[in-house]
Order: C-alpha cells, then sequence, then structure tokens
C-alpha cells in the first residue's frame, strides 16, 4: 500500500520549436533539434541533431502525419504513420492511430490500444548503466593471469 512507486518517463512537450503543418511535403531529409510536430508528409529520414545536456530532441507526429525513411530522435509521440525504422533514445509513445512499418528500436514504451506495428521491436539496454560499470584492479590482475 506505501510502496515506492517506480519514476515513470516523461516527455517535455514544452520544448516544440517546429511545425510541418498538414499541407506541407518534403522530400529529403530533416534534420532538427529541441522539438518538431509533424502534421504534414515527408518522404526522407527524420534525424535529431545531437543536443548539448540533458535534454533530448522530442519528435511528434500527428495522426495526420506521414514518414517514409528512418526516424532517429530522443523521444517520440507517434499517432500517425512511419513506413521505415524507428529509433528512440529514450522515451516512444505510440498512440492509438499510430501505424508503424519497420524495426522499432526502445528504451521506453507506452502503446496504446489501437497502435499497430509491422516488423520488429527491439528493446535498448540503457546506456548510463553501461557507463557506470567499474572494474577493481583485482579483476584486471586475474583476468590477465588467466590469459
Amino acid at each position: 500500500m506505501f510502496a515506492k512507486r517506480k519514476k515513470r518517463p516523461f516527455i517535455e512537450v514544452t520544448k516544440l520549436s517546429s511545425l510541418i503543418a498538414e499541407d506541407v511535403e518534403i522530400t529529403g531529409d530533416v534534420h532538427f533539434s529541441g522539438g518538431i510536430r509533424i502534421d504534414g508528409r515527408i518522404q526522407g529520414n527524420v534525424v535529431a541533431r545531437a543536443a548539448d545536456g540533458p535534454t533530448r530532441a522530442l519528435l511528434v507526429l500527428s495522426d495526420k502525419g506521414r514518414i517514409e525513411g528512418t526516424v532517429n530522435c530522443g523521444d517520440a509521440v507517434i499517432n500517425g504513420t512511419v513506413v521505415g525504422d524507428l529509433v528512440v533514445e529514450h522515451f516512444l509513445e505510440l498512440q492509438s492511430n499510430a501505424r508503424v512499418s519497420g524495426t522499432i528500436r526502445y528504451e521506453h514504451l507506452q502503446m496504446d490500444v489501437g497502435a499497430a506495428v509491422d516488423g520488429k521491436l527491439v528493446k535498448a539496454e540503457a546506456t548510463a548503466a553501461a557507463d557506470n560499470v567499474v572494474e577493481l584492479a583485482m579483476d584486471k590482475a586475474v583476468g590477465a593471469e588467466r590469459r
């Protein structure tokens, strides 16, 4: 009853700074930082630039939006169609109208009833945990003797 609850991952929606409107079609790659909302259509890759600091780039794809190409970003909320691989470094939310054809790589996933995936779901391991591994000097000596 009084057990500690796990902290759920969250997305900062306030960082959306760009919009590709419903009547816009782009052929070619789109690179962004901060946040972008896509209501239109993109035939090309959608790639987030590496951010300075702890902030992650956010992609929001509305139910009217469509991307035909690879998507790579920090956080994503998908409610439209993605035809291609989807790589999300942190948190991915697939809303009820989401349609994804391709491999999805994610760290945290929330998938609503009605969302459809035609491909593979691959959970990525948290990189922070791997960076914190420390090899003790004694372990190094034992490993060297075994070689």
